[in-house]
């Protein structure tokens, strides 16, 4: 069977094509490609400003006249380019293995600051035409400024270079398939989890013409079937929104087997409603799919305003107290527990330094103590963004707020190394626990906790738990309400509740132990 394969002509696409080409010569066919000029890169060629217009069609178009009119028999699309819904005569007959969905802040080595987040400099200029990423990109670091940024991956690459911006942000798909040697620049990848990619982002989507059967039969064999349903998630999600240039909407789905063998499906959104606006940010997890796009982009459209009061002392700059109140939240925030620096008289050395909170972060270095050549690692990003404050990077970061799981992944990683853990005076070792040999667990207490309790307001409608100690301070002086609803920063302080006779189905915990974890948690009422 001989098959004309229609693509862009940018490096990319063909790629893209010659990967095609390559799956169905292994599969017996005769293959020739076509080079096809779309709008998407005329405009680009004009330097017309736009938003790259994910989903809209803009760099598909003249494919599928193409595919209609039987020049071609293949389009091979990337498929967030792609429309939601094929034109009549049209269907996507399968779609690739899943390339890292992630983001690249490619950064110019004099533009880096590792305090920061993202490692960027203070109002540095980024060079993106996304509205998607321009929304999250500003939700995180409001003070940087964006710039427009157009062109082919290594044209955008080449701008960086001559110093048109401090850093651009770029698909890690494209600069792996191209294989582009970023060894002149910092390049700091973005969590598909924080930071949310486009719908069906690294995917390729083969077009054909929906009675070419013989096509059809052969994608069946050569799509990825579980990369198929997630995308097909994503994609109908951006479909309820009508999402395309004007929405700043990411959405990834992943999936995983539990103990009883079922497939849990987890999502994470961000959507605003302008590229200058606070995205909301969600994320959701299921054991059913059937309408489940349907109940997510519900749940987004009749969210509402609420009251919310959080356990620490909060501060204006902080992430979530930023990100609250620019959707019309209330939030005020006071710590029921107070803190006491502990000196450190003797220092033991190690080969490890583990943080298990922002505490002992900032309790361990205020005493400058001299810790020579020794690794660090922290019990999920916001330990690790604190430890960057204070000039370090942690080599290890916990992905889970399951502490216990934590705990046996770091000490698999270390192995039989010696591991320092500067703690509050009687923490509950969680970690520390997981080592087969406790000796190589070493405890430092840095500081003590004094309960500090004070009266709630009633009408409060979420209270956020960012420990256990303040679940038992909170508890001296108020109850929870049926009305009320209870976020508990990990499976410890949700125990604590538990312990309070709070039912498990009003108490929700984060999917990481940072201000978006909790943010997500929030916008989940």
């Amino acid at each position: 069977m001989k098959v004309v394969i229609g693509t862009r002509g940018s490096d990319l696409a063909q790629w893209q094509a010659n990967y095609t080409k390559s799956l169905l010569e292994k599969n017996g066919c005769e293959v020739e490609i076509k080079i096809i000029s779309t709008s998407g890169d005329r405009t680009q060629e004009w330097n017309t400003s736009f938003d790259k217009l994910e989903g809209k069609g803009f760099f598909t178009k003249e494919l599928e006249e193409e595919l209609l009119a039987g020049t071609i028999d293949l389009a091979v699309h990337s498929h967030k380019d792609l429309p939601t819904t094929s034109p009549e005569g049209l269907i996507v007959a399968g779609v690739s293995q899943r390339e890292d969905p992630s983001e690249l802040l490619l950064i110019r080595n004099e533009s880096v600051d590792d305090t920061k987040k993202f490692s960027l400099k203070e109002n540095a200029i980024v060079g993106t035409s996304s509205a998607r990423r321009k929304s999250q990109l500003l939700a995180f670091r409001p003070d940087v400024e964006l710039k427009d940024l157009r062109g082919n991956v290594p044209t955008r690459i080449k701008k960086l270079a001559d110093k048109e911006y401090d850093a651009i942000l770029i698909a890690a798909a494209g600069v792996a398939r191209l294989e582009i040697d970023l060894d002149d620049f910092h390049a700091e990848r973005l969590s598909p989890y924080e930071f949310i990619p486009a719908p069906a982002q690294g995917v390729l989507a083969w077009q054909i013409k929906e009675n070419n059967y013989k096509l059809l039969d052969l994608f069946d064999k050569i799509t990825d079937l579980d990369v198929l349903i997630k995308t097909n998630i994503e994609r109908r999600i951006l479909n309820l929104f009508d999402g395309g240039c004007s929405l700043p909407l990411g959405v990834y789905c992943e999936n995983e087997m539990d103990h009883d063998d079922r497939y849990k499906f987890k999502v994470w959104i961000s959507m605003a409603t302008a590229w200058n606006a606070q995205p909301k940010q969600l994320f959701f997890e299921t054991y059913n799919t059937g309408d489940l796009p349907e109940r997510i982009v519900e749940h987004i459209q009749n969210m509402k305003p609420k009251k919310v009061f959080i356990t620490r002392n909060l501060r204006e700059t902080d992430y979530l107290s930023r990100a609250l109140k620019s959707l019309d939240f209330e939030i005020d925030g006071k710590s029921l527990i107070e803190f006491k620096q502990i000196t450190i008289k003797f220092l033991p050395r190690t080969d490890w330094i583990f943080f298990s909170s922002k505490h002992s972060v900032k309790y361990f270095f205020n005493q400058k103590p001299e810790i020579g050549n020794v690794k660090m690692a922290c019990v999920g990003k916001a330990t690790a963004d604190e430890l960057r404050a204070f000039g370090h990077r942690a080599e290890f970061i916990g992905q889970s707020t399951d502490t216990k799981l934590v705990g046996k992944q770091f000490a698999a990683k270390v192995g039989s190394a010696k591991v320092l853990f500067p703690v509050a005076r009687e923490s509950m070792q969680t970690i520390q626990w997981q080592f087969p040999k406790r000796d190589n667990a070493i405890d430092l207490v840095v500081y003590a906790t004094l309960k500090h309790s004070l009266e709630i307001p009633s009408d409060t409608e979420i209270i956020i738990f960012t420990s256990p100690s303040n679940v038992e301070a909170y508890f001296e002086k108020n109850k929870l309400a049926p009305n009320q609803k209870a976020v508990a920063m990990g499976e410890a302080t949700k125990s604590a509740l538990m312990k309070k006779k709070i039912k498990e189905n009003v108490i929700v915990t984060p999917g990481s132990f940072d201000d978006l974890g909790l943010f997500q948690c929030v916008l989940h009422f």
